[in-house]
């Protein structure tokens, strides 16, 4: 006979919601994995080539999951306001604690900037930990796999990014010595011919000079690796249009961000206006944002940076949105070895995906962050089959590179 005083009690080994279901067994206690509880969550910023602020989730179950924020500042403070809302929950949780997490922060303005990108690295730590519960990969909780590696792209600079030259025989080095067969340059870069750069506006030799560096690249690595090239929403709409048309004749993979990042419907008017491929994105936050780019054609490519735009999950639900519209996914990337591996991991997991960027090939010690090796071989990211991300996080390494004043995170 059922005690019901006891299912009454909030204390008791089973409660009232596990009525639910008509095949439980009531002498059998609670507990294992998938009731783990959320302990605590830690954060420590590392000074990489950009600040990587990496988050960890820790469980009653003695699983730790570990993710990545898109970096600023602000996002370790914004991550300690949140842990209240997280500890004491099931970190399998991953959808409601998300949705949890943005209403909790609406205050803070949850749906862009630093507040969205901190709930980002938190939502990779659950992923991280949720596939170490369950024990499986990180793709597994985003749909499966379409590939076992992912394309990469190098992200590539030079000590002279103005002189074509010297961006050719980079490419050339990159494509030969380190195996990419995709590579992107800046295009914003010093001409020597400006008058006024805060006007956006582009004069013919301006233009001219951006052609050369586009020529001098696309013709010294030919066919051997796709190149594309970056400019930061620094134009004006005529002046992105008319760069646009000029490079049409060169095989350009795509040009980035040619305007500023507001003003969708002057976004669409220059995607229209070219055959040059554009893309677009990372400066947009959540499917809601990045479906103002999508449904009327404002982009070719859609560029969203996972550890910024809403984690895993968030992305996942924008590649599908582009798929609605047949556009394939870049994804930026700034990120320490966790979030790359985070954006990789969807990635892998969405048939649209292009590529995922790599930006720190001249930072000697990336790789060291963590005890795996050859994380990026040949232009490709393998997937692995562990548990989670894959990726074991190296404590010495990451205590070597913070950012002084920060705190180590506490042993698993």
């Amino acid at each position: 006979m059922v005690d019901h005083a006891k299912l009454r009690d909030p204390n008791a080994e089973y409660t009232m919601r596990d009525l639910s279901s008509k095949t439980m067994d009531l002498t059998k206690p609670r507990g294992g994995v998938r009731d783990a509880e959320i302990t605590d969550v830690q954060t420590t910023m590392v000074d990489g080539n950009y600040p990587w602020i990496l988050v960890r989730v820790y469980t009653d179950a003695g699983v730790v999951g570990t993710g990545e924020a898109y970096w600023g500042g602000g996002d370790t403070a914004i991550i300690e306001r949140m842990k209240p809302f997280l500890v004491g929950e099931n970190p399998l949780d991953i959808d409601r604690l998300y949705e949890h997490l943005i209403q909790k922060m609406s205050g803070e303005g949850s749906i862009s900037g630093k507040v969205v990108s901190a709930i980002s690295g938190i939502e990779i730590a659950l992923h991280d930990a949720a596939g170490k519960l369950l024990d499986v990969p990180a793709y597994q909780l985003v749909g499966g796999k379409y590939r076992d590696d992912v394309r990469i792209y190098c992200d590539l600079h030079t000590e002279n990014e103005a002189d074509p030259e010297a961006c050719a025989a980079e490419g050339i080095r990159v494509v030969e010595e380190l195996g990419y067969d995709a590579i992107k340059f800046d295009l914003d870069v010093p001409s020597g011919h400006e008058k006024d750069r805060a006007n956006r506006h582009l004069r013919e030799p301006e233009i001219d000079h951006k052609v050369e560096i586009v020529e001098a690249v696309t013709q010294a690595v030919g066919d051997r690796a796709d190149v594309a090239f970056d400019c930061h929403w620094s134009y004006a709409a005529g002046s992105a249009k008319r760069l646009a048309a000029a490079v049409e004749e060169y095989d350009v993979w795509w040009l980035e961000d040619p305007v500023p990042p507001e003003n969708h419907d002057v976004q669409r008017r220059v995607t229209e206006s070219t055959t040059t491929p554009i893309a677009v994105g990372e400066n947009v936050y959540r499917t809601a944002g990045q479906r103002t780019l999508l449904e009327p054609g404002a982009v070719d490519i859609i560029a969203p940076d996972l550890p910024r735009v809403g984690g895993m999950r968030e992305t996942r639900k924008i590649a599908d949105l582009a798929d609605l519209f047949y556009i394939p996914v870049a994804m930026h990337n700034v990120s320490s070895p966790i979030g790359t591996m985070a954006s990789a991991q969807v990635a892998a997991a969405i048939p649209n995906s292009l590529a995922v960027e790599y930006h720190s090939y001249e930072l000697g010690w990336w790789e060291d962050l963590v005890e795996e090796d050859d994380l990026i071989r040949n232009g490709r990211m393998e997937i692995p089959e562990k548990p989670g991300l894959g990726l074991t996080l190296n404590l010495d390494a990451v205590e070597e590179h913070m950012v002084s004043g920060e705190e180590l995170f506490d042993e698993a």
